[in-house]
């Protein structure tokens, strides 16, 4: 048995980019996955990068530790390709937040002086300026912010690319292998069981995404507060007709309903999501495709003639103030890593870093203090 190993529940892109950073610093991993790695919320996802457009009020500490991850993903992404010889789908394409009707606009506005009090480079666009910039957005847009600090990477590449480079720099994955349960001794923890077999560990990181507080052995006191939230989205196939080159964001005031258009490098379009409290209800509903085909629709038409790729949902893992969960806890050796809501795309960069850097040197950065579990004890 290697004791000196460390263990990652969950191999989505937090748990694969914790794994990766820790292989390639000479560190024993496994990773574990209940099913297909990234198979879950990181890949039911657009792989938006939008601290900027996605920003919400009392929410300045997260907006921090994003555009903290942002300005990461360059070197983040340049180490992978490099390692890998994969490429990733990363873009600096912007995000145009458009409007279309009154009330539209003034939530708009509203926002945008939120934006600019922030002192977040953005800035107001008339209609036909919105349309200047991206000219598949329809006649009804009349206003628009743009954010041309957010990127986007491709989150299916990205998955592919951390387990190549997490099994190249010597970790290993595990797939199809559901932990049964956190192995204790005392207050410290000893590993996993998968099955009749016990893997043991020095640590343990859990990074299960949504399904983080329900694995079994974890003591009642520090189960992390994460819930599902359903998001159902939609890939198209673009035409040389519509092939929009930057992602457009349209928070529809009439229904309550936020829909991404974000187009990637192999011709997709991913018109996304729902956010939805149904518990592990992963069913795609009639109700669901309508209202984000019919908002996409409203601010860029051509989608009507587009061929429909791909219909999914995803549980994102949210916490009970929307923001991760990371660092130590009161059990010896338990790691969090967890609970990253709609932003685990985005903070992976950050996360890896930090979370290895705590397991390689025992100290727990400034910059994740914050978000420990404690907040909730």
């Amino acid at each position: 048995m290697d004791n000196d190993r460390v263990l990652i529940v969950g191999g989505g892109v937090i748990g694969l980019s914790i794994g990766w950073k820790l292989a390639r610093a000479g560190k024993g991993v496994v990773v574990f996955d209940r099913d297909r790695a990234g198979g879950a919320a990181s890949w039911a996802s657009a792989g938006m990068l939008s601290p900027l457009a996605e920003v919400r009020f009392e929410e300045e500490p997260l907006l921090r530790l994003g555009l903290k991850s942002l300005a990461m993903y360059p070197d983040f992404v340049a180490e992978l390709e490099a390692d890998t010889g994969q490429a990733v789908g990363y873009r600096k394409d912007g995000v145009l937040l458009v409007g279309v009707s009154q009330d539209d606009l003034a939530d708009l506005e509203f926002r945008y002086r939120f934006q600019k009090e922030l002192g977040l480079e953005v800035a107001w666009l008339n209609g036909a300026e919105a349309r200047a910039r991206e000219p598949h957005l329809g006649g009804q847009v009349s206003a628009a912010v743009w954010c041309p600090g957010d990127h986007q990477v491709d989150n299916r590449l990205l998955v592919a690319a951390l387990a190549t480079g997490l099994e190249k720099a010597g970790g290993t994955l595990k797939e199809g292998a559901s932990v049964d349960e956190l192995v204790m001794e005392g207050n410290r923890v000893r590993g996993v069981r998968v099955g009749e077999e016990v893997y043991e560990g020095e640590m343990v990181v859990l990074s299960a995404g949504c399904w983080s507080g329900r694995l079994p052995g974890l003591p009642d006191e520090i189960r992390p507060p994460v819930r599902p939230v359903k998001g159902q989205i939609i890939r198209l196939q673009m035409t040389d007709a519509v092939r929009p080159h930057t992602i457009v964001w349209y928070n529809r005031w009439a229904s309550s309903v936020s829909v991404y258009l974000a187009p990637k490098d192999g011709g997709h379009l991913v018109v996304g999501a729902t956010s939805e409290e149904m518990g592990f209800d992963t069913e795609l509903t009639a109700g669901g495709m309508f209202e984000l085909l019919r908002a996409a629709w409203e601010v860029l038409p051509g989608v009507y003639d587009l061929p429909i790729v791909e219909t999914l949902a995803g549980l994102r893992p949210g916490s009970r103030d929307d923001a991760p969960i990371l660092g130590t806890t009161a059990i010896d050796g338990l790691i969090m890593a967890t609970g990253h809501y709609r932003k685990g795309i985005l903070l992976t960069p950050m996360t890896a870093h930090y979370i290895s850097e705590l397991i390689l040197t025992g100290e727990v950065s400034e910059v994740i203090r914050p978000f420990g579990l404690e907040r909730f004890l």
